[in-house]
């Protein structure tokens, strides 16, 4: 298995490779040169299969015995999914919420969101392959809200890592900023300014685009820009398919609530590996993906566009991972790819008909408005006792408004968080005041350590990560 830019520029490269660059040298995004197959067989195959045996079988197709071999590979799956961690042996289990239906429960990982299951494995492969080259890493990335904290605690007490987290000033919640700015380890470093979540995103790509400072400062990422989440995700969709799907002629849909794509990209990519998925795209009011979806174009919001909502991970004005799905629509040609990025970059849209005739994977969207998030937790909750997060919510609204188009065959609600981190939505929902859990509460006693920018400018973030690493090294 190779890796390519979808930018079209420089040779394939390994898995191990991939993994510690992050963004590719041209810009791009790195894909595998092909998807792996599964056929119904092996599916039948996985039914009784752990989630453990499940991700070392997925992710074996993605990662060649000479980058991890199958003993290390095993074991850094079992360091990453221990059922302490995540409360038990089935990880990702599915909790019934109507007939046909289930919740995708993505949350049990240590920092409570669906983040912890791909970041804590890419931390760990991360570390395994530092250690065999006997390198550093210096981890740059940004945040809207869970994807921080997550990397945060899956890097934290490493010494071959360190992490330099952006976030948007006031666009987190209490919890959100609690989890992140709170952390006392001297490998975190929390760096916030002002402005949106996108723009945070555009400065970080900026800096992980000048290759002699990626270089130089040994810059990786964790973010969904980093192939081995994405994959690593691919992995609980596949689980929640063998543990549902009993008719090969059906198809399995999935209701994921959507900002950067990252997460709804891991399932459509498990459908490009042959399983019959309909996608369905959830988005809030900042509806970039809905509205490509919907009318086939895609704008990307000015940042006095892009709106707080109840649900802030998925407050985008564009969609980082949209770029890997793009590069299968235009036949995984680089040439036409950086075309629509030009005419991005120009007139601040493009649009594209959706092309999905030799695929097993289709695509539907909707959007749900504050009112209806709060409106959608609950009567969640007063049908079924269930309290779901904003995030959640919005997939669950979308979900239910189109369930009568979505055909025959099993249904899955990807969950995003526990409703502990949004005390606010589920208060104006429900008149319930979440109480902080025991595994957090140790963070209240530390103080906040952040760095303030005033705005996400790419030279003042260089220079900024630049002291600290000089400063630690030194």
């Amino acid at each position: 298995m190779r890796y390519i830019s979808t930018r079209g520029q420089g040779k394939p490269l390994s898995f191990n490779d991939v993994l510690l660059a992050g963004l590719a040298p041209d810009g791009g995004l790195y894909v595998p040169e092909e998807y792996p197959q599964l056929t119904w067989k092996h599916i039948e195959q996985m039914k009784g299969w752990s989630y453990h045996q499940i991700a070392s079988h997925v992710i074996r197709m993605y990662v060649d015995r000479a980058d991890i071999n199958d003993t290390a590979l095993r074991l850094l799956i079992e360091r990453s999914y221990d059922s302490r961690l995540f409360g038990s042996a089935d990880i990702t289990p599915i909790q019934p919420l109507s007939k046909g239906v289930g919740l995708l429960k993505l949350s049990n990982g240590p920092t409570l969101a669906f983040k912890d299951i791909a970041l804590q494995l890419v931390a760990n492969l991360m570390d395994h392959v530092l250690h065999e080259r006997d390198e550093y890493l210096n981890i740059l990335g940004a945040t809207s809200g869970d994807t921080g904290s997550a990397a945060e605690e899956a890097v934290r007490g490493r010494e071959r890592l360190r992490i330099f987290m952006l976030s948007p000033f006031g666009r987190m919640t209490p919890f959100q900023q609690m989890q992140m700015y709170r952390i006392d380890d001297l490998a975190v470093f929390n760096l916030v300014a002002n402005g949106n979540f996108d723009d945070c995103q555009t400065a970080v790509k900026l800096v992980n685009s000048d290759a002699n400072f990626k270089t130089k400062y040994s810059i990786g990422a964790v973010n969904s820009i980093n192939w081995a989440r994405v994959m690593a995700q691919v992995v609980y969709y596949i689980y929640g398919y063998t543990r549902v799907m009993t008719d090969p002629c059906e198809t399995l849909t999935i209701a994921v609530p959507s900002g950067n794509f990252g997460n709804a990209l891991a399932a459509y990519v498990a459908g490009k590996m042959g399983l019959r998925i309909n996608v369905v795209v959830a988005t809030n009011k900042n509806d970039v993906l809905h509205e490509f979806f919907k009318h086939g174009v895609y704008r990307v919001r000015k940042g006095d566009e892009v709106k707080a909502t109840f649900s802030p991970s998925m407050d985008i004005a564009s969609a980082s991972n949209f770029e890997r799905f793009m590069f299968d629509q235009v036949n995984r040609n680089p040439q036409h790819l950086v075309q629509l990025w030009k005419q991005l970059a120009k007139g601040g849209q493009f649009n594209w008909k959706l092309n999905l005739a030799d695929s097993t994977v289709m695509f539907q969207s909707g959007t749900a408005s504050d009112a209806q998030v709060i409106e959608a937790i609950k009567s969640t909750f007063d049908r079924t006792g269930i309290i779901i997060d904003p995030h959640t919510a919005v997939a669950t609204k979308v979900f239910y408004d189109l369930q009568m188009d979505l055909g025959k065959g099993p249904s899955l609600i990807a969950e995003t968080a526990q409703p502990a981190k949004f005390e606010d939505a589920i208060y104006r929902a429900l008149g319930i005041r979440m109480m902080i859990p025991d595994s957090c509460r140790h963070l209240l006693a530390n103080e906040e350590k952040i760095t303030r920018i005033h705005e996400a400018d790419p030279a003042a973030i260089a220079d900024v990560v630049k002291t600290f690493i000089e400063a630690t090294v030194s």
